[in-house]
């Protein structure tokens, strides 16, 4: 039995059920989307840090403008004033979508991770706006994410693609689905489709630091599996988190399941944001140098590379410029525990900060490595070169893997893409 046996069905439209995770910042690049968007399965960009893709990618200047803007309040330790242009968000996300969408060419969809825990200073406005404006711009669908996003609905209701564009939610747990579904079914817009993420999943986890590993991503699937059924819901299931190969994929479609979403093995394809020398050192990792840690200002448990340089970080917070996680109030984790250390910090000694990250600036210069359970395995999926580097795939290369290949067999890349490499 193959991926290819099954199909997704999201209305009308009929997918390859094989989802590409959005991964951010910009690691889910439009290149990464669009090649699985080719193949007729669906793709994700990233709306984490927008505006700062923006630049990267059409050579803008909307952080430049706001750290400007906000420069006097560089070493005050209150972020208060610190605010994102409405405006500037929606106007980010409208040029990064139309960018993406725009350049289609099979039968799949291009879906949007829209992340709730990115508060922005201003949570509810700047979520409606990078909402709004990415239906604006012709976006398949988006995907809920980093939260339970129970007011998430009610900031786009009013949109003319409420019913139009897919929605849907990812969840760690059958309570957290059910707590979504009360005031989804009140707004008579019930999602579209549900991510089921494990605790083998990359980047954030939705468990507690205590409790992650209790947990079993083809329970939880079940669990909600059965009360789908038992409500007479008929929402696709999509599960997330270590499904490494074709097998591990076909195991949960025959449970139930209309489609996985993975990531970890699309982190070192050619089309992926990292920097190929990140993308090499996510082949060469081991198994003990994958962790889970506490350092994430957002306050969940995060699976990093215990070697991301982000984790030796004492830098000022740069929420002038960024301050993508600032709360409503202007507070963020890791302001705190920089000017606590900088209180504590005696003349002539290093600055140390262990307990929090900024991660702003760390996503947004790949220093922060973060990763699924799987990564130390993908040294089983592509070749050695001479020199002792690691081939990089194309997307395509594993895309068409997971579709065709049968039980645990991986498909490497050809030997051809070798020597073009």
């Amino acid at each position: 039995m193959k991926v290819d046996n099954f199909r997704l069905q999201l209305g009308k439209q009929e997918y390859i059920p094989i989802v590409i995770g959005g991964m951010g910042v910009n690691i889910s690049t439009t290149e990464l989307a669009l090649a699985a968007e080719k193949l007729g399965g669906i793709g994700h960009i990233s709306d984490a840090e927008v505006c700062y893709v923006c630049d990267q990618i059409f050579s803008t200047s909307y952080t430049t403008r706001k750290r400007k803007k906000y420069s006097y309040n560089v070493n005050n330790p209150d972020k208060s004033d610190v605010h994102f242009d409405l405006g500037d968000i929606a106007e980010a996300q409208k040029m990064y979508v139309e960018h993406t969408v725009s350049r289609k060419s099979g039968n799949g969809a291009v879906f949007m991770n829209c992340m709730e825990k990115l508060t922005m200073r201003d949570s509810s406005e700047t979520l409606r706006a990078r909402l709004s404006a990415a239906m604006d711009a012709g976006i398949d669908g988006l995907t809920l994410a980093a939260g339970l996003n129970l007011r998430t609905l009610d900031l786009i209701k009013d949109h003319p693609r409420f019913h139009d564009v897919k929605i849907g939610i990812i969840i760690s747990s059958l309570r957290a689905l059910n707590i979504f579904l009360k005031r989804a079914i009140r707004l008579r817009r019930i999602p579209d489709y549900i991510v089921v993420e494990g605790p083998l999943a990359g980047g954030h986890l939705g468990f507690s630091p205590e409790d992650w590993k209790t947990y079993d991503l083809y329970t939880i699937v079940k669990e909600v599996l059965d009360f789908l059924k038992s409500e007479d819901l008929a929402i696709p299931v999509i599960p997330a988190g270590g499904i490494f190969t074709g097998g591990d994929a076909v195991r949960f479609l025959q449970a139930g399941a209309s489609a996985v979403q993975v990531a970890t093995r699309f982190t070192i394809t050619k089309e992926s944001g990292l920097p190929n020398e990140v993308k090499q050192h996510y082949i060469n990792t081991e198994k003990e140098n994958i962790v889970v840690n506490t350092v994430s200002p957002t306050g969940y448990p995060m699976r990093m590379l215990k070697t991301s340089p982000v984790l030796n970080y004492s830098i000022r917070p740069n929420c002038e410029g960024f301050g993508y996680l600032l709360d409503n109030k202007g507070k963020c984790g890791y302001i705190d525990s920089y000017y606590k250390a900088l209180a504590a910090k005696e003349k002539g000694q290093r600055l140390t900060i262990t307990d929090q990250t900024c991660l702003c600036t760390g996503m947004a210069k790949y220093d922060c490595w973060t990763c699924g359970d799987t990564t130390y395995r993908l040294k089983e999926t592509t070749n050695k070169m001479a020199d002792g580097s690691w081939q990089l795939p194309f997307a395509e290369d594993i895309f068409l893997d997971y579709q065709f290949s049968e039980g645990q067999h991986i498909e490497k890349p050809s030997l051809a893409e070798k020597v073009n490499n």
